[in-house]
């Protein structure tokens, strides 16, 4: 399923991918590594969907979910997020972060129907190397490459 999201995150930047089961493993063993909580939906022929938390301090950070397509639209990412809200609320927390591409509508959208609706910061960079960008966002006054 993390080869699955890595797919669909280059897709939201215009760029084709394969998945890549090798990187998924080590991404998965890094999560592991770091104590990363990880929240599983499981179903009768195998994972629904996971949900993986980062935490910095007393912060909770939404670092990676994904939902298989057929189990999409059936309450499992909000199941899966509950426990990363009850998680921010042990740790003394009024939510969960997330760092969500401009352009992922379906993430945008969960995250407003769950009350997600306050941009905090934006991330800010130089074009990588070769990058070809071919879309802009505005943010207030402000556009953006993207």
């Amino acid at each position: 399923m993390m080869a699955s999201l890595r797919v669909f995150l280059a897709r939201l930047k215009s760029l084709e991918r394969v998945p890549n089961l090798e990187s998924a493993a080590d991404e998965l063993q890094s999560y592991l590594t770091k104590n990363f909580p990880i929240f599983v939906a499981e179903s009768s022929d195998g994972l629904a969907g996971y949900l993986v938390c980062r935490i910095d301090d007393d912060v909770v950070w939404a670092e990676s979910i994904f939902i298989q397509p057929k189990y999409r639209r059936q309450g499992i990412a909000s199941s899966l997020y509950l426990e990363a809200e009850r998680l921010a609320k042990e740790l003394g927390g009024d939510t969960v972060f997330n760092w969500v591409h401009p352009n992922n509508n379906v993430s945008i959208l969960f995250l407003k129907k769950r009350g997600y609706n306050v941009l905090n910061l934006i991330e800010v960079r130089r074009p990588w190397s070769g990058e070809e960008l071919s879309t802009t966002i505005k943010v207030g006054e402000n556009e953006f490459d993207y």
